[in-house]
């Protein structure tokens, strides 16, 4: 199973970490893959922290939501609200998404329930986050999956990343990814 770091702006924030110690800890961890979640700041500071993330990281670099800036780095996760953004259709607003970004960019979708799965399964993915599986501070209102995760898991076509609250300890049979985000810091 692989890691999977969470890189949210707001809690670098919060715990006075740059960039740089992140990612000095995902590589102390053994990361494949940092996600960067920026929700407030505006497109060109986005930008700048995308550039900065890709210079310091080799590996793959994903951004939370904002598919414009896939020129950035190596694709995009997308919450099930984005793809409505898009169109009300989820395999039309895909197929907009693969062709603005390309077919060498990864998507990912967010997907809480079985229903999600079902979805997801028809859409064009290379992988769905999962979860939650514990509750967490940023998401106060996810319905927390805990043991079902696994289960689901094993409906999907896509590899699963598992989401939300997923400490280094938590092992899961169906799942190819730990999303880890707080327990980096010693958290949870």
């Amino acid at each position: 199973m692989q890691l999977y770091a969470l890189c949210d702006q707001s809690t670098l924030d919060k715990k006075n970490y740059t960039l740089e110690a992140f990612v000095a800890l995902c590589n102390r961890h053994d990361a494949q893959i940092i996600q960067y979640r920026n929700k407030s700041g505006d497109l060109d500071v986005i930008t700048q922290q995308l550039k900065t993330l890709r210079a310091l990281w080799s590996k793959t670099l994903i951004i939370n939501d904002t598919f414009l800036l896939h020129p950035f780095c190596d694709g995009v996760h997308l919450g099930q609200e984005d793809l409505y953004k898009v169109d009300r259709d989820p395999v039309t607003a895909l197929k907009k998404i693969r062709s603005a970004i390309g077919k060498e960019k990864l998507i990912g979708l967010s997907t809480h329930n079985k229903e999600e799965i079902d979805q997801a399964n028809r859409l064009d993915l290379d992988y769905i986050g999962l979860g939650a599986f514990r509750a967490t501070r940023t998401k106060e209102d996810a319905a927390p999956l805990k043991e079902r995760l696994d289960a689901l898991a094993a409906g999907s076509k896509h590899p699963v990343a598992a989401i939300g609250g997923v400490r280094f300890e938590d092992v899961f049979e169906n799942v190819k990814y730990r999303v880890i985000s707080s327990a980096l810091y010693g958290e949870d």
